[in-house]
């Protein structure tokens, strides 16, 4: 076939997915109580402020050594094998939860960060989009991606550490404070 093909945009996903897609355990990485874990959790909200309550969250991650893993088992969770791959529904009021670890920068230097995908009724396609850790400025202000972006837009993308030692992070998906989602032309 000497004719390029391009991709064509998703359907709309919702709301069914909201209970054909989540699986046991999908949101913990790692096991809750484990050394290293740590709770991931926000909102997911639209334009106005309103909470999405039927949205899915897929997350991407290095391990606390910035090691990307290989490892067969996302969807059979044993408690123990971290993946590096996590997929949650929103709750009711629009929340979500990932028990995880602290990822360590895969790149030198880069920022250690999480990616994450947004499913939610109404999109036709997925939104791609990363959630840094807030501690290391100096990583923060060298990452790439991070300084190709004006300094106001940035902190949409930087979670905060809360006094447990978890990290809220909340996404907004139009309006003022829309969190900053990326494009990956030919994809």
């Amino acid at each position: 076939m000497s004719e390029k093909l391009t991709a064509t945009p998703g359907q709309t996903i919702g709301p069914f997915y909201g209970y054909a897609l989540p699986y046991e355990k999908g949101g913990e990485l790692i096991a809750p109580g484990l050394p290293g874990a740590v709770r991931l959790q926000g909102t997911v909200t639209d334009g106005a402020g309103d909470p999405i309550p039927d949205a899915l969250l897929e997350i991407w991650q290095a391990d606390a050594d910035g090691n990307i893993p290989q490892r067969a088992g996302s969807l059979v969770r044993d408690g123990y094998t971290f993946t590096g791959w996590g997929r949650t529904a929103v709750d009711n009021s629009g929340n979500y939860t990932f028990t995880t670890v602290n990822p360590g920068p895969a790149e030198e230097g880069s920022a250690p960060f999480i990616s994450v995908v947004i499913f939610a009724r109404g999109l036709l396609n997925k939104l791609h989009t990363r959630m840094y850790l807030p501690e290391d400025q100096d990583a923060l202000a060298r990452d790439p991606l991070l300084s190709s972006l004006p300094r106001d837009r940035r902190r949409t993308l930087i979670a905060t550490r809360e006094a447990d030692g978890g990290l809220r992070w909340n996404i907004r998906l139009q309006g003022a404070d829309e969190t900053v989602f990326l494009s990956f032309p030919g994809a």
